[in-house]
């Protein structure tokens, strides 16, 4: 599962929509310019907007998060609906590819990014070069500019409570899903030449992102014509894999900072367990650093890095209830009819081959009958996106044609 304080380099905007009438919604409502710096990602109250996925405001980007190959790229803010069931705003962004629009609108692909952390400063729109978590975002702008020039627009949400108010809540399904989709919704308030159609995609924190807004498409966003899923590494089968992972007794580096992610993310869904129970007194005195440092940080030898996934917890923690919640945030358990792509490289040590060959066969079992599942030989965990860009691509073509 893939990645200070950083603000976009937006300055100005000046949104001249250009409308199609093929493509157009009934009525285009103006888009409210954002502030600048951090004060974008503060939304106004009362939260304006009647549903979720209407647009807040937008702004240029410029700088890092930037991916080559689009005409314009916009930071955006808009309504979703929180873990808690109320209404709240996510930060994202909207790349519009170069060129005429085709008649009926440029296809959506909505990405879902890797793991960057759980603090404000982690989040992909804010991203500044040089600093540590820039590649944990990078790495995919390759791909993004891949797509922008195969002529789709691409919207990449950041997720609940990542740059905006609230804690994120790590690989807590829903909330991702809900974000994933309704930034599409909010792209096409934005900008109407996009189209209904849209492809869902998402790599490793992602991917599990994905498949979640892939099952929650028909019933939350029914307007989204849905043609299919790309998911790169999927996290899932986290139930089985924390208790495992409490018998290494070496610094776990980047596992112990994804340990720790992933226990604030299930608190934050879960308010009332008692995770600190269930902690060591030396990773209950380093927790607060999750909320405000990104992965690297937080994987290196001063922080939960240092520790070794058995030091994390105490001496015979019961994990039982633990990875009872991580099971309901599996995807495994998730119903999509739509078709599906999951792309595993065979030499990936974050997301395990034998947990996404797991995967695949029990959404196979689930009723999924168009779903393709793709091992790249060799292929490491950040590497499986750069490895699969053609294929994906190509099997994303055939679907929207």
């Amino acid at each position: 599962m893939s990645r200070r304080l950083a603000v976009p380099a937006a300055l100005t905007l000046s949104l001249a929509l250009a409308t199609s009438a093929a493509a157009a919604p009934k009525t285009v409502t103006k888009v409210r310019t954002g502030p600048s710096g951090e004060a974008f990602y503060a939304p106004p109250s009362p939260l304006p907007g009647k549903k979720h996925g209407d647009l807040i405001w937008a702004r240029t980007l410029t700088g890092a998060a930037v991916a080559s190959g689009a005409s314009s790229t916009k930071v955006v803010l808009y309504r979703s609906q929180g873990v808690d069931g109320k209404a709240d705003a996510v930060s994202g962004i909207v790349s519009i590819p170069k060129g005429k629009a085709p008649k009926k609108g440029w296809p959506i692909i909505t990405y879902a990014h890797g793991t960057t952390g759980i603090a404000d400063q982690c989040a992909p729109s804010r991203d500044v070069a040089g600093t540590l978590v820039h590649p944990f975002n990078a790495y995919i702008l390759p791909l993004i500019s891949r797509w922008l020039k195969a002529g789709y627009a691409v919207v990449r949400t950041d997720y609940e409570g990542l740059g905006t108010p609230g804690v994120h809540p790590y690989l807590i399904g829903n909330s991702e899903g809900r974000a994933t989709l309704d930034i599409a919704r909010a792209a096409r308030e934005l900008d109407p030449r996009l189209s209904k159609t849209t492809i869902i995609s998402g790599h490793s924190q992602g991917g599990h992102a994905a498949l979640f807004a892939a099952a929650l498409a028909p019933k939350w966003t029914p307007e989204l014509k849905l043609r299919g899923t790309v998911a790169f590494a999927p996290a899932s089968h986290l139930d089985d894999q924390i208790p495992l992972t409490s018998i290494l007794t070496t610094p776990g580096g980047g596992l112990s900072g994804l340990i720790a992610d992933i226990g604030r993310g299930i608190l934050t869904a879960n308010p009332s367990f008692d995770l600190t129970a269930l902690l060591s007194d030396q990773a209950n005195a380093l927790f607060g650093q999750v909320e405000a440092q990104c992965l690297p940080e937080l994987s290196a030898p001063t922080s939960f890095g240092g520790l070794s996934p058995k030091a994390i917890f105490k001496d015979g923690a019961d994990l039982a209830p633990l990875a009872k919640l991580l099971d309901v945030q599996d995807p495994s358990h998730l119903k999509i009819k739509t078709p599906l792509l999951i792309d595993q490289g065979s030499a990936d040590t974050t997301v395990l081959p034998l947990f996404t060959d797991q995967l695949a066969g029990e959404m196979t079992k689930n009723g999924n009958k168009d779903l393709t599942y793709t091992k790249y030989t060799g292929v490491d965990h950040a590497g499986i996106v750069t490895a699969a860009a053609k294929d994906a691509t190509a099997w994303i073509a055939k679907r929207l044609k």
